[in-house]
């Protein structure tokens, strides 16, 4: 039942509201210039089917007054960035693309290829179309700008044994393990290849230009042809890059085409008159939303992170556009302007934008018929195979790895609508068993993951993160032994949520309460999806029972050698990495670690 607010509780100045389901999780949020207009309206008639669905789910609403419509604006952003709410529009790319960072936080900063999830304080370039061409690109620069590119790990045993590695022999490298470039002209070096990458390039050749004459002023030929050399790098370099724009203008493009479920959009990113960066994005059409009012959306959500550039063309004109220039102007620090453009170069750039954006979606929305189908299939056949009330939306499955007793962890993975959803993905350490007893770590595993969500049940509304949601239905990996166990917790802790066996030797499914084990055919979708998530949840505790298997085995090698504490540890790891690497190396390298009796006693440890 929802717990409509009177009016009257309800303040009249701008804000955000959230919708909360009866779990305690939000399920939609949004903002208003007036709140109490705003949350009253949806309790009307007429409601469109999609913000009917959110209402019915809905048994909460809640509010945080601001102080102006902007700020109001950017708590939304905010509040959907961290709940993620199931019924407001949702960006998912179309692929993962590759970002060139440089990791400013680090204390000698590295350029890399990475398409891991933005870190704070690092300055990303792109997104790229292909991985191949930004690294053709990198590589080409490095003699011009000789910044590492090696991992933490080899930079630190560089640094140990005190001499570079291949890439500062071949002057790709500047040598900042070994100490053979100053700080300030280190950080030169990372200010020319951001300066490129973001579009100055002719300020680049320029300056290599003026250092190469000067060169051969001075008489200092052989400098003067390495200059030379470079300017034909960067030359090379820029070539990959395209040209758009004679001018040198700074500008993002960002077009669209959906239908009423989804929208493809296609961002191009133009820096100084060249095409630095391209991204496809998805958009799930989950709420009720004009062309308009989507615009805003997106451009709210890509801007929310990043830096936004002095102009900003779209094919629809966004709702609210005034509150929006507002909000990025504020972002950028200087005024943004967005505009459609109606004629010239920029409208046709736009429109191959939008074509880009039509081709992207056509072949999304058939991957899209076939996938979802699938899954939809799947989880109505699983419903009907083991004659659940509910389709299993949210599916977690439990599995247990040990050896011979020792480093017993268990997995809990999470289909949800037959997705995998990593985020919610845990592993446990078996606190409370000892020697090798699956049916016990599996009781103890979903007792604790149960106690956890009763815990988080009671809190107030959506404090709990980690196990507030339930699922509908639970797989444990094993027979009647394992499926027993995991009956009896949900039993003592008053949950009524289904549960199944799946046993691996001949893929049968074990009910409750029932003897015999039912067998469903090797063809059938709800059988591919048990398997899948199974096979998941042994893939996901395999790979953390090895992680502890190693650094236990680390641990008793290095705890049984005199003279080797805590600190020799930490050096000992940070110089090699692993013990396979300390296996390779010989007395005289230990010996540049540790003390030469005790690099004795640890290579004799190290190989029996």
């Amino acid at each position: 039942m929802f717990d409509r607010p009177k009016p009257s509780e309800i303040p009249t100045k701008p804000g955000a509201y959230m919708f909360r389901d009866a779990h305690g999780r939000v399920i939609y949020a949004g903002k208003a210039k007036n709140l109490r207009s705003r949350v009253m309206s949806y309790f009307g008639t007429g409601l469109h089917p999609r913000t009917q669905a959110m209402v019915d789910n809905a048994r909460h609403v809640e509010w945080i007054v601001t102080d102006s419509d902007v700020d109001a604006l950017m708590l939304e952003y905010n509040l959907i960035k961290k709940h993620r709410p199931r019924f407001n529009v949702k960006l998912v790319d179309d692929k993962s693309y590759p970002y060139l960072v440089i990791t400013r936080t680090k204390e000698w900063p590295q350029a890399l290829v990475t398409r891991a999830r933005k870190r704070k304080g690092n300055q990303y370039f792109g997104p790229y179309a292909h991985t191949y061409a930004i690294r053709k690109t990198l590589d080409l620069l490095l003699r011009t700008f000789p910044v590492r590119t090696c991992s933490d790990a080899l930079f630190e045993r560089q640094r140990a044994q005190g001499r570079p590695c291949l890439l500062y022999h071949i002057e790709k490298c500047s040598g900042p393990c070994i100490n053979a470039v100053e700080r300030d002209a280190y950080e030169d070096l990372l200010d020319g290849l951001a300066a490129f990458l973001d579009g100055d390039t002719e300020g680049v050749i320029t300056d290599l230009e003026e250092r190469m004459w000067e060169a051969a002023e001075r008489e200092e030929y052989e400098l003067a042809a390495r200059y030379r050399d470079r300017i034909d790098d960067v030359r090379r370099a820029t070539l990959r890059t395209e040209v758009v724009s004679d001018k040198p203008e700074d500008y993002d493009l960002v077009a669209f085409e959906g239908d009423e479920l989804e929208a493809s959009f296609q961002v191009l990113n133009v820096r100084r008159g060249r095409v630095v960066g391209r991204r496809g994005v998805i958009v799930d059409r989950v709420e009720e939303l004009t062309d308009a009012e989507l615009m805003a959306q997106i451009i709210l959500q890509v801007y929310g992170e990043e830096r936004p550039p002095k102009e900003i063309l779209v094919s629809v004109e966004p709702a609210e556009i005034d509150l929006l220039t507002q909000w990025l102007t504020e972002a950028r620090g200087s005024r943004v302007e967005i505009r459609v453009p109606q004629r010239g170069s920029k409208r046709r750039l736009l429109e191959t934008t939008a074509t880009n954006a039509r081709e992207a979606f056509a072949r999304h929305r058939m991957s899209r018929q076939r996938d979802h189908n699938a899954r939809a299939r799947a989880l109505r056949s699983l419903q009907e195979v083991l004659g659940l009330v509910h389709a299993p939306l949210r599916i977690e499955a439990y599995d247990i790895s040990t050896l011979q007793g020792t480093n017993t962890v268990s997995s809990m993975v999470v289909l949800e609508d037959g997705l995998p959803k990593r985020n919610d993905y845990r592993r446990f350490k078996i606190r409370t068993v000892e020697g090798q007893d699956d049916f016990a770590a599996m009781e103890e595993t979903l007792r604790r993951r149960f106690k956890a969500y009763l815990r988080e049940r009671e809190k107030a509304a959506g404090e709990g993160t980690r196990f507030a949601y339930p699922p509908s239905l639970v797989v444990v990996d094993g027979g009647a032994g394992q499926l027993g166990r995991a009956v009896k917790v949900l039993d003592e802790l008053g949950l009524d949520i289904p549960a199944i066996g799946l046993a691996k030797r001949m893929e049968e499914v074990y009910l409750p309460g029932v003897p015999e084990p039912l067998r469903i055919p090797r063809d059938a979708e709800a059988l591919y999806l048990l398997q899948q998530v199974r096979d998941e949840a042994h893939r996901f505790a395999n790979t953390y029972h090895q992680q502890l298997r190693s650094k236990s085995m680390v641990d008793s090698i290095l705890d049984s050698v005199p003279g080797v504490g805590p600190k020799r540890k930490r050096d000992l790891l940070r110089r090699f990495g692993s013990l396979k690497k300390m296996r390779e190396a010989d007395v005289d390298d230990l010996a540049e670690v540790v003390p030469k009796p005790v690099a004795d006693d640890l290579y004799a440890a190290l190989h029996g």
